[in-house]
């Protein structure tokens, strides 16, 4: 089954990178502006970006959500969920790739804030580490420049990290892990209160299979709507044949209807005295 992580943490404000704190205002904006949709940032190995699909250097997940939140002296930190593939869940339970480092761009697109655009995995705190990314930064050559996604960005300086995975489930999985939550807590409150709350595990099951009969029923009433749009149909066609008809007998004599031959008196009757 796919697995994805627990929120880690890849950021803090005030931290430096090349010279450049990590502002409140970055993270605060990297949390709101993220969308795998817009432009989903991809897990490497020290930020760099293989164009082989069997390099070592080929991508190891994605980035599916971030949020801020506060932690302790009431900074400001950016928690990252990530899709990880099956290498790099193997590559954390050997313990490597242990520390993390983001790549961010201050003005993202045309939207003039920060936003998340890589985050690399690696083994070595140094080789991402302040004085790398400051001695990087002041280089007249910089040879981190070749791994960036834009001239402008920057790399966090790499940090310790807890991956943890767990099983990522379904919306099925989801509605059957609550309904089992449910049950549970309806059925572990006590002997003393069994029949009750058997009532109410029924009425739940009773519940859970009307809702499964919905798509049946909604099926019924759109062969119900059919149906009857098929009778009005019929009944406007017999009504308007029926009105033809009357129109026709109402036209002919009746039956036994006899015409007075005509006199020749334009309608008057002449006596001979």
């Amino acid at each position: 089954m796919a697995k994805k992580s627990k929120a880690f943490r890849v950021a803090t404000e005030g931290a430096t990178t090349d010279g450049r704190e990590i502002r409140r205002e970055w993270i605060e904006q990297m949390a709101r502006n993220y969308d795998p949709a817009v432009y989903g940032a991809r897990v490497n190995i020290d930020h760099i970006k293989g164009i082989l699909p069997d390099s070592p250097f080929k991508r190891y997940g994605d980035v599916t959500a971030l949020e801020a939140r506060e932690v302790e002296d009431g900074k400001l930190a950016l928690f990252a969920t990530i899709d990880p593939t099956d290498e790099l869940v193997a590559l954390t339970r050997a313990r490597q790739k242990i520390y993390s480092s983001i790549e961010v761009v201050e003005q993202f697109a045309d939207s003039g804030e920060a936003y998340l655009v890589g985050l690399a995995v690696t083994d070595d705190p140094a080789s991402l580490g302040t004085e790398m990314l400051q001695f990087c930064a002041r280089a007249e050559h910089n040879p981190l420049a070749g791994r960036k996604s834009q001239p402008g960005s920057l790399f966090t300086a790499a940090v310790p990290v807890e991956l943890e995975f767990v099983e990522a489930t379904g919306p099925a999985d989801a509605g059957k892990g609550l309904f089992a939550t449910v049950r549970s807590l309806l059925a572990g409150k006590g002997k003393a209160d069994d029949a009750r709350f058997a009532d109410h595990a029924a009425a739940i099951e009773a519940l859970a299979e009307s809702q499964q009969a919905v798509p049946t029923l909604q099926g019924a009433v759109s062969d119900l709507q059919h149906g009857g749009q098929a009778l009005t149909t019929r009944m406007e066609t017999l009504t308007g044949e029926f009105a033809d008809l009357k129109a026709r007998l109402d036209s002919q004599p009746q039956p036994g209807f006899t015409r007075q031959p005509a006199t020749g008196g334009a309608g008057k009757t002449e006596t001979d005295c």
